[in-house]
């Protein structure tokens, strides 16, 4: 090989990985699929504090999502039928996700009597290890589905409430519609004005 190829070659990997590190940098606030906001081909409204909601009886169904969680035990969306379901999308290397996991299972474990599940997505974690570290760093104790490369998150229909970035939070309602979600890390006050409407709902 050439002094000249094997120049270009060590180029074209650094170029590569710079690319992969960038991606990785960005994904905490980064587009991931589909619109961010309301428009003439969406319901739903975006708020000043970044929560976006959907009127009852317009709202999108959320897919039946179904995989392994973090200890590889099957998990299925369809395990929350009939309760108000919040989904936290999140990754190990993710700070803001970091910075809320206090307020997801405060919120989780004080909303348990009234209906309400938690249930998260790990994503962009290759392997578990760090993830299972993560969850016992900040006490999470609602599983997680092991979504490593984003399949799960592509599920999610365009144009509706899908998840945009990492971290992301979406609220279903009783039904398994999508309802609410904050393309942000979240505290409790923000995850209690998007679930409190929903367990007022008849």
């Amino acid at each position: 090989m050439s002094l000249v190829r094997a120049h270009r070659r060590i180029l074209l990997a650094t170029g590569a990985g710079a690319l992969v590190a960038v991606l990785t940098l960005s994904a905490c606030s980064g587009d991931l699929n589909g619109k961010s906001g309301g428009g003439n081909d969406t319901n739903f409204v975006t708020g000043t504090g970044g929560i976006s909601t959907v009127a009852k009886g317009k709202r999108t169904a959320a897919p039946e999502l179904t995989g392994k969680d973090l200890e590889g035990k099957p998990l299925s969306l369809a395990d929350y039928k009939g309760k108000i379901t919040v989904i936290n999308v999140w990754g190990s290397w993710c700070a803001p996700c970091r910075g809320e996991a206090e307020y997801l299972e405060k919120v989780a474990t004080d909303t348990k009597s009234k209906g309400v599940e938690f249930v998260g997505i790990n994503t962009r974690d290759d392997e578990v290890g760090a993830a299972l570290e993560f969850e016992d760093d900040y006490g999470v104790g609602y599983p997680s589905f092991h979504d490593p490369i984003g399949k799960l998150i592509l599920e999610f229909p365009k144009g509706s409430l899908n998840p945009q970035a990492i971290p992301t939070t979406l609220v279903l309602d009783r039904e398994g519609k999508i309802a609410a979600r904050a393309l942000r890390a979240v505290d409790d006050e923000m995850l209690r004005s998007m679930i409190d409407p929903l367990i007022a709902e008849k």
